[in-house]
């Protein structure tokens, strides 16, 4: 019997951990399987252009049935429900069709190692309302869904303004969390925003766009040193974005959000990316520990702590390095380190070599201000420990993570191939997708 390796996620560390096992191991001897929710992959920093419109996702996402058949793996279309670690087998969700007719019923996979690598959702605190009221960015399809909602607005404000040109009337967003997620969102509107008038809304520009960031920190981008933070800041404010720190959302409403001033912030369109926490299915995975924020508590060779048979990667799972204080931050880096680890360590089992622990490198961050601006922090030897970056450089940088993201999902050739294309994309395609 084949030994059987199911990876739950195909994010991009899950993405990258298939193709580099499905490559090295064949399907002689071994069969790796990846079971995950969506038909295609789209990289989740990429998220925040697909929802501005400003990046056609159907250009650069992957199918995982092509992906899998190219790198040897089998890809399974589903959700994980739960594991039954006994029998080791993993239980997959019922699928519905759209009209809720059950296609495929509760069915069992089994597996001699797991590894689960699920990322993380949108921790809401159980703020009261924003479940309703408020979109999440989390993948594709909210993502476009922002997008339709953003669209529709931008039509309303056109045709009130070719009516009276008089009129007062804005397109209001609030984004709460200034993080990565939020600032970037924030000034990718502005960007898409300034270029709809060349696409049919004539009257429309970005003066018609009010965005109002909210954090409850006493800065945004706290992952980053306080002056790279200041300068993006200030580089929203100058793009009108209006920026409230040290604020905290009481409750969201169709109107709008309420803060803990006892002010309001009147909204058409509401975006959470304040925090992340583990999804609500970590919590009842067969006993498996999981932390308070309901990620899944591994040790260093990042094996969950009561069964060496599976493991955990990425935002869903939970470990504080050795003399740290704070566990691993949910970053694509370090998904992208810890498949590294997981790839050995499960040849290593294989194999029967001993097994490595992860030790996380923190290369730094990088904010991307559309066009705009861009901001960051890299570390490591070369540059002696940190090194604030912004412009040019900093924006070379960050799109030579994307591209090293494809390089490690497709491999050089393929890779590089597509980083050609993009390049031609970006002369020949229409700046906004608008359907």
């Amino acid at each position: 019997m084949k030994t059987q390796i199911v990876v739950v996620g195909g994010g991009a560390g899950g993405l990258e951990l298939v193709r580099r096992l499905g490559a090295k191991l064949g399907r002689d001897d071994f069969d790796v399987i990846l079971v995950e929710r969506n038909r295609t992959h789209i990289w989740k920093p990429l998220l925040h252009e697909v929802a501005a419109g400003s990046l056609d996702a159907n250009l650069d996402e992957v199918g995982y049935r092509s992906h899998g058949h190219r790198w040897g793996y089998r890809f399974f279309y589903g959700s994980l429900e739960s594991i039954d670690r006994a029998s080791r087998q993993v239980v997959v969700a019922p699928l519905h069709d759209d009209d809720g007719t059950e296609l495929i019923s509760r069915h069992r996979l089994r597996y001699d190692y797991l590894v689960i690598a699920i990322g993380s959702v949108s921790n809401d605190f159980g703020t009261p309302g924003v479940k309703d009221q408020c979109l999440f960015l989390e993948d594709r399809a909210q993502a476009d869904r922002f997008r339709q909602k953003l669209l529709n607005h931008c039509l309303r404000v056109s045709r009130t303004m070719t009516a009276d040109p008089a009129a007062d009337a804005f397109v209001d967003v609030a984004i709460v969390g200034a993080g990565a997620t939020g600032v970037e969102l924030a000034a990718e509107l502005y960007n898409s925003a300034s270029a709809l008038k060349h696409y049919g809304l004539e009257v429309f520009d970005e003066s018609r766009l009010r965005v109002t960031l909210i954090e409850a920190g006493p800065r945004i981008l706290p992952a980053l040193p306080e002056p790279l933070a200041n300068a993006a800041h200030a580089e929203l404010e100058a793009l009108g974005v209006r920026i409230l720190v040290g604020t905290c959302v009481t409750a969201a409403t169709q109107e709008g959000l309420s803060l803990n001033s006892g002010c309001q912030v009147p909204a058409d369109i509401m975006v959470w990316a304040a925090g992340v926490r583990g999804a609500g299915v970590l919590g009842d995975l067969d006993g498996l520990e999981v932390s308070r924020s309901n990620q899944l508590i591994v040790r260093p060779t990042l094996q969950t702590t009561l069964d060496e048979r599976v493991f955990a990667m990425g935002d869903c799972c939970y470990l504080v390095p050795a003399g740290q204080e704070r566990p691993i931050p949910p970053r694509a880096q370090a998904a992208h380190q810890m498949a590294a680890t997981v790839y050995r360590n499960l040849l290593g089992i294989v194999s029967a070599r001993d097994l490595e622990r992860f030790e996380y490198r923190d290369k730094g961050s990088l904010v991307s201000l559309s066009r705009f601006s861009t901001v960051g922090s890299l570390m490591g030897n070369l540059v002696g420990g940190r090194m604030a970056i912004e412009g040019r450089l900093a924006r070379v940088v960050y799109l030579s993570l994307y591209r090293m993201h494809l390089l490690a999902i497709h491999g050089w050739a393929k890779g590089l191939a597509l980083i050609l294309v993009g390049h031609v994309n970006r002369v020949i395609r229409p700046r906004l997708k608008l359907h």
